[in-house]
Formats: structure tokens, sequence, C-alpha cells
């Protein structure tokens, strides 16, 4: 499977890759910021062509490597190629006054929830793995960890206590 680069004057850089099949895959990385994608099955003579944006180019990307990565505001998903039964998400949450003034312990969060608090911010100051006594306060963003089940139950059972 060599792989080829070839800087192309004013258009970008190509990068192809030809498959143990002789499939053909080229990669452009425009200059204009996009990138095309194209492939060349064995025996055929039109190749086909994707455009991707930047967002798009690197989703692909982590797809192709096994990091699979779905985002939205406010949380993250991972999916793993070699667990594929195995979904992790990030979620951030704001601290408000019905769980203010109380520590992680208090909460039991983990032991109610199966999630874990991972890290919360605070003004301009970030508190990783926070201790087990530390106490929230009204406006803090907590960063919670866990699978999308336990993340329902920690906003159904926690955040709105």
């Amino acid at each position: 499977m060599p792989l080829r680069s070839i800087n192309l004057p004013g258009i970008g850089t190509k990068y192809e890759l030809e498959t143990e099949k002789q499939d053909t895959i080229a990669v452009f990385f425009l200059k204009s910021g996009n990138i095309q994608m194209y492939t060349l099955q064995h025996g055929c003579q039109t190749p086909s062509v994707a455009e991707l944006s930047p967002p798009e180019a690197r989703r692909l990307g982590s797809i192709l490597t096994g990091a699979i990565m779905e985002a939205d505001r406010e949380s993250v998903e991972f999916a793993f190629s070699a667990l594929s039964d195995l979904r992790i998400t990030i979620h951030t949450y704001l601290v408000g006054k019905t769980i203010a003034g109380k520590s992680l312990e208090d909460l039991r969060i983990r032991a109610k929830t199966g999630v874990t608090i991972i890290a919360v911010s605070r003004g301009d100051k970030n508190i990783i793995n926070p201790a087990a006594d530390f106490e929230l306060h009204e406006g803090d963003t907590l960063v919670a960890i866990g699978e999308s089940d336990q993340l329902r139950r920690f906003e159904r059972d926690i955040m709105v206590t």
C-alpha cells in the first residue's frame, strides 16, 4: 500500500494510496481549505468524488481510525471500533441553587447514577478530578462522564433535586 504525496502548485497537496485490491484512493487538500476525496475501483475508468469541509474530513478520519466522536453544544460522545459496544459521553452541566453548597460526596453521584465528575470549572479556574469533599457553588460548570443512560439518570435524580 504505497502512499504518494504530490504538491500541486495553486491547487494544494494530493495524497494517493493504492489498496491491496489495486483500488486507488486520492485525497486533495485544497488551498480553499476543503478536501476532495476520489476513489477509483480497479478496472474502472471513472472515479467517484466527494468534497468535504474540514470538519467533515476530520469526522471521516475519526471514523476510519476507530475514534468515532459525536458532538453537540454541551456534550461529546465517543465510540471505539475495537470495543463496538462501548459508548462514552462527556457532558457539561451548570450548577444551580438546588445542589449548590453540597459536596460531591453528599450528592453520592457515582453511587446513585454511575456518573463521574471529572472536572469543575469555577470562574477562571478549572479543578480536574475534584475530591469527594469538593463543595459545589452556584454557577460552577460540571464536566461529567458516563454512558448516556447514566447521564440521563444524573440529570433526573441529581440536577433536579
